[in-house]
């Protein structure tokens, strides 16, 4: 089979150079992003300033500002990110249809059919880089190579503001010097196993007995073996739809007062059901996530009858889910959290010349306040707290 013309893009430190771009008073300074040093959050992501005094994504805000005392920690932005990550993929788009994203910051593209147009893999690379840089002012890594591992693999090879071409001539020659944790399917467990049996880089992988791989490993052996002299023929598949919407909050202290957990719990609800609208989908199912001081996580779920978009609809079966699912009995949280699945696309059925019933009251409600939102932002707050479940 043909080579295929694979790119890897992956923005670097996404959430933090769109804090920078927002607020060039910002540049560079160790800028943090996600748990604040007074509360209890975990870093969402942190600029390369950052990281040189050891911050990282996942880390507690608590040791991030304990290795980073001069760090600029900031509350994330969500809707901004996906604003600026709606037009990365936009530009990307413009190379090809076969955009294929991992996260709001990182995509596959499959531009085997796209070189007649705008010339070779590694052209195109440099062309989204430049346009990136250009037209957005961020910063992205780019890999480019005949299929996804390696192309992901040549964007982190060069970060940051990396460009990195593999080719078949080249890529066993690189993979054997690289340690064995880098390919697909090697994690802590794994790699424990592969470090017993003297395996620390790609090549020892490849000189070992596939025997001995075999029985320590199973199948995945033969994966990681292909994957060790870069084979890898998974296509590029165009954007998948969300399998869930959700939001949830870390709080600074436990809360345990129902009134409190019950407006908190409104607001995320209110954000679920917008961004459930915006994408223009019904949700089937409301999930209810809930952690208790001592890091016990508990999730309760409700499917409904009908389908819905509607923010008091997901309100009031969150609410349900917490005061008769919960079984919290008054225990303080420290994270709550709402989100919808079974997404399905809205079915709109012949058009009604003469409807029987008008719009649901919460419907109009909803459409009111997403105008409003679009227009204002977030400066009213919809007053849920007086509509009560019955």
């Amino acid at each position: 089979m043909a080579d295929r013309a694979i790119l890897h893009v992956d923005m670097d430190a996404f959430f933090a150079a769109v804090e920078v771009l927002d607020d060039p008073s910002l540049r560079g300074k160790p800028v943090i992003v996600g748990g604040t040093p007074e509360g209890r959050g975990v870093v969402a992501a942190a600029s390369y300033e950052a990281r040189r005094f050891g911050v990282h994504s996942a880390m507690s805000a608590a040791r991030a500002v304990k290795l980073c005392p001069t760090g600029v920690f900031l509350r994330g932005r969500h809707e901004r990110y996906g604003e600026v990550s709606a037009r990365i993929f936009a530009l990307c788009r413009q190379f090809t249809p076969l955009v294929e994203p991992l996260s709001i910051d990182e995509a596959f593209l499959d531009v085997t059919g796209s070189v007649r147009l705008f010339g070779p893999a590694p052209e195109i690379g440099r062309a989204l880089k430049n346009r990136i840089k250009e037209e957005i002012g961020l910063i992205a890594s780019v890999g480019v190579a005949p299929n996804k591992f390696l192309a992901k693999l040549a964007s982190d090879l060069d970060k940051p503001d990396g460009f990195f071409v593999f080719t078949r001539r080249d890529c066993r020659r690189i993979l054997a010097e690289l340690p064995v944790d880098r390919l697909w399917g090697v994690g802590k467990i794994t790699h424990r196993k592969l470090r017993r049996l003297g395996i620390e880089k790609v090549a020892d992988l490849l000189a070992h007995p596939v025997e001995e791989l075999q029985a320590e490993l199973g199948n995945l052996a033969e994966h990681l073996l292909e994957l060790a002299v870069g084979h890898d023929e998974r296509p590029v598949v165009p954007t998948q739809p969300a399998k869930s919407i959700g939001h949830e909050v870390t709080f600074s202290e436990d809360i345990g007062e129902g009134d409190r957990l019950r407006e908190i719990l409104d607001g995320l609800a209110d954000k679920v059901g917008r961004r459930l609208r915006g994408a223009g989908q019904l949700a089937r199912t409301v999930n209810l996530k809930a952690r208790y001081g001592d890091f016990t996580t508990v999730t309760r779920a409700e499917t409904m009858t009908e389908p819905t978009c509607s923010s008091i609809v997901i309100r009031d079966t969150a609410r349900g889910l917490l005061a008769r699912r919960l079984g919290r009995r008054g225990r303080p949280l420290r994270l709550i959290g709402v989100s919808v699945s079974n997404l399905v696309e809205p079915d709109h059925g012949p058009v009604e010349l003469f409807p029987v019933t008008a719009p649901a009251p919460e419907d109009t409600l909803d459409r009111v306040m997403d105008r409003v939102h679009r227009k204002y932002g977030p400066v009213l707050k919809r007053g849920l707290n007086k509509r009560r479940s019955e």
